[in-house]
């Protein structure tokens, strides 16, 4: 069979064609800096590995066809590019190098590994340390970089707001909404009429609270709770943002486009104007508003013995925040005597919380308790402080109230077998709960799996986490365990939420800032007004896999944006700290050094060149960094000294060391 490869070049695509008849497969090119790459396949859960010497071309982010080749890398199928089908990217944010007649930019995303050069007609007169925009005229092949020009200059490189401006560019977040949305936003914005309140449960008169941070400002959840002899009465009363977000309407389209807002550090780019989040679709204290309640009937067990899903309209009479909720459940005098009408409620949530809380444990629910970072800038967008965010009781009481309502919703509708989007959280991969067994059997642990194809009850993990707890090999053994979960998702099909040990599960308590609980609340409200017929059932068929998968991606972006700006920002903190010293927890091994993380939520790594007085190597079936001759091992968990030794804005990475103390004691 010839192996000869003819290259030819259409529409500025590479097209690679090979004589010999092989599986082909279509996927999403993701570079790495040394040269080799991966290929996500829809469907698969496995990447392809593609060799250096198999990109054929291929840049970053590229939809190629591939060929399955003999051989592994690791656990990994290994492929070749055979055709790339077309580029997915055409814009690039990065810092540009002036070198005489002509520049580089050199790209932001590490995964790209290679500058871009910019002939200086084309620099739009940038100069070194500018942040820029270079928009892509040539992807480059063996002999040629690829080649752009400058489309806009952000600022220099140090210039306050630039950097995120750089990430907001560089993922391609949305930044204003078009005039068209902002002005159907202004139209549609008006108070709660008579007319509006036609057709609804009015519920005005039960007591309610919305119980948010202090800072919040679109309050789409309020909550209602009191008990009759020995039931509560729950209510989950979410803002009714599609009473306001027509469909198919260029509020809508936006909305969709968007996805979910996205919570930077410094800012907030919001799914829907502030004329909606944080106008007439916020639930404000003591102002009419339209919502969609989930009125439930809890027994002492914590069960749902009764619900209604219903339109209501609905007075919040307090706006209270998590600080406060907190003070009163702490039994703070002061704040007790000031909210001495509605104290009484809050202890009730506590009590009902705890029992949801402690019915989810029965069942399984998992709970990893990896604290997320909040980070308060100065005015010039300057880090002042970084420390875990901390999730107190009435914190909790938010999330258990929460969780009931997505799950009653959930199962309601599943049941009644019409179209609707789930939110879904496949079993681990059966071979990261087999290495995670195999590991934690060395400390004496076991969790039960089902044989034959190693899938293992949410229960487990649960039990697992609950053993360990207050052990020296707890931290260890929980981010493995954490590190075997997989990635929650949107889907059409229920399939189950596997974190929180429930059949039934979705988004239904945000609509002002995740696209999936508005569609969500468009289907309930067509349901409950008799409209869900065959054409509309047929519709949402056609559309719902649609906005599963857009919600997906766009969710998954918001992410990594998001922990791009707090990279950025501990990078900028710990700058001005360089040579103190911290303890920290070791959270990574890798073969190339290992990450530290401190008690402020900031990880560093330490180099394994800069392991000094051993020759180092990685052991990652034990997830251990080990010396040679020295026999000196750190281990996933354990507890270390750290000197911080430098940092690296453009890898947004820090650099540690060990602390001299510590090398000392070796």
């Amino acid at each position: 069979m010839s192996q000869n490869l003819q290259r030819k070049r259409k529409n500025s695509i590479y097209q690679l064609m090979e004589d010999r008849s092989t599986e082909k497969l279509t996927g999403t090119f993701i570079n790495n800096s040394r040269g080799f790459g991966f290929v996500e396949i829809e469907g698969k859960k496995q990447d392809l590995f593609i060799p250096g010497e198999e990109v054929n071309g291929a840049f970053h982010k590229d939809r190629v066809q591939v060929e399955l080749l003999k051989g592994q890398h690791g656990k990994r199928q290994e492929a070749r590019v055979s055709a790339i089908l077309s580029h997915g990217i055409t814009r690039i944010v990065g810092t540009y190098d002036h070198a005489g007649n002509f520049g580089f930019v050199i790209p932001d995303d590490e995964k790209i590994g290679i500058d871009i050069f910019v002939p200086k007609e084309r620099s739009k007169g940038a100069v070194t340390g500018h942040k820029v925009v270079v928009e892509l005229l040539s992807y480059g092949d063996e002999k040629h970089k690829p080649e752009g020009k400058i489309v806009e200059i952000l600022g220099h490189v140090y210039d306050p707001g630039v950097d995120i401006l750089s990430v907001v560019k560089g993922f391609g977040l949305p930044e204003e909404f078009p005039e068209k949305v902002l002005n159907q936003a202004v139209r549609v914005a008006k108070d709660v009429s008579e007319k509006d309140r036609e057709g609804r449960k009015d519920l005005r008169s039960l007591c309610m609270v919305t119980i948010d941070g202090e800072d919040a400002r679109d309050l789409d959840d309020a909550v209602s709770l009191y008990k009759e002899k020995d039931m509560y009465y729950l209510g989950v009363h979410i803002a009714d943002v599609t009473n306001y977000v027509q469909e198919s309407s260029a509020l809508d389209h936006e909305a969709c486009e968007r996805g979910t807002s996205i919570y930077l550090v410094d800012r907030v780019i919001p799914m829907l104007p502030h004329a909606l989040s944080n106008g007439i679709c916020s639930l404000n204290m003591k102002e009419d508003r339209l919502a969609l309640s989930c009125l439930m009937t809890v027994d002492g067990r914590g069960d749902v013995i009764d619900y209604e899903i219903a339109e209501t309209v609905i007075c919040v009479d307090q706006r209270m925040s998590y600080t406060e909720v907190n003070k009163i459940l702490e039994g703070n005098q002061e704040t007790t005597e000031k909210y001495r009408e509605l104290a009484p409620m809050f202890l009730l949530m506590k009590e009902l919380a705890d029992l949801l809380r402690e019915k989810r444990k029965k069942r399984g629910s998992i709970d990893f308790e990896f604290p997320e970072s909040k980070i308060v800038l100065d005015k010039d967008g300057m880090p002042l402080s970084i420390a875990p965010y901390e999730r107190n009781a009435a914190t909790k009481i938010i999330e258990d109230f929460m969780l009931l309502a997505n799950e009653t919703v959930a199962q309601h509708f599943y049941w009644m077998e019409i179209p609707f989007v789930y939110r879904t959280h496949d079993y681990p991969d059966p071979e990261k709960i087999l290495k995670l067994g195999t590991f934690i059997n060395n400390f004496g642990y076991h969790i039960k799996v089902k044989s034959g194809d190693n899938e293992i009850h949410p229960k487990e993990i649960q039990k697992l986490l609950g053993k360990i707890e207050g052990t020296s090999e707890e931290a260890l053994i929980s981010r493995l365990a954490l590190r075997s979960m997989k990635k929650a998702g949107y889907t059409v099909e229920c399939t189950g939420h596997f974190g929180l040990a429930c059949p039934y599960y979705c988004h239904f308590t945000s609509p002002i800032r995740r696209y999936p609980d508005l569609q969500i609340h468009r289907i309930i409200k067509e349901q409950l007004r008799g409209r869900m017929n065959e054409s509309r059932i047929a519709h949402y068929e056609e559309i719902l896999p649609q906005v599963a998968k857009h919600s997906s991606e766009m969710e998954r972006r918001a992410d990594e944006a998001e922990r791009e700006t707090d990279k950025l920002k501990k990078v900028q903190y710990m700058e001005s700290r360089i040579g103190q010293i911290y303890e920290g927890v070791v959270s990574g091994i890798t073969t190339w050094g290992i990450y530290v993380e401190l008690a402020n939520t900031i990880e560093g790594m330490i180099h394994v060149s800069k392991l000094e007085g051993d020759y180092y190597y990685c052991n990652e079936e034990t997830y251990e960094m080990i010396g040679r001759d020295t026999g000196r091992c750190f281990k996933l968990g354990q507890r270390v000294m750290i000197m911080v030794d430098g940092v690296d804005h453009l890898q947004k990475s820090i650099d540690f060391v060990l602390a001299p103390d510590t090398l000392k004691g070796a």
